[in-house]
């Protein structure tokens, strides 16, 4: 698989997208705290107490930023992985790959800082792009064999 130099450009780009992630729980509890809006009661309790069990517009906005990841980068991983094993060109990967990291970045710049309409939306239509191009090569090389 590391030989594979389309594997290792797929793998750049999802560790770079499963590390946004991270950033986006670390912000999503920063805010939290920030905000005084904690999900538990015995987090509220450590922190104050239950008044501060209780929901926020900002921590719930990370929040669906956060699964709104998750809805789209986990089967980017596995078009990805799957896309990589076909042997497609090396420099249309890297542009499938890069395309979709990058409109995620903007979606989540885009969602936790509020910019106006349409970025976000724009930002996840480009993304959907390459994983709609990616599926659609991976059904035509699989279809023979169905």
């Amino acid at each position: 698989m590391m030989g594979n130099t389309v594997f290792l450009s797929f793998t750049f780009y999802s560790t770079i997208l499963i590390l946004k992630m991270y950033v986006v729980a670390i912000i999503t509890g920063q805010v939290r705290l920030r905000k005084k809006a904690f999900a538990n009661p015995e987090d509220a309790l450590r922190n104050g107490g239950l008044q501060y069990y209780r929901e926020d517009p900002d921590v719930e906005r990370c929040r669906r930023a956060h699964r709104n990841d998750m809805e789209n980068i986990f089967p980017f991983l596995f078009l990805g992985a799957v896309y990589s094993l076909l042997e497609p060109s090396p420099a249309v990967a890297r542009i499938h790959f890069f395309i979709f990291c990058a409109g995620r970045i903007m979606h989540t710049v885009a969602y936790l800082l509020k910019l106006k309409a349409p970025t976000r939306s724009v930002a996840y239509s480009v993304a959907q792009l390459p994983c709609f191009s990616m599926a659609l090569q991976i059904l035509l090389a699989a279809a023979p064999y169905w």
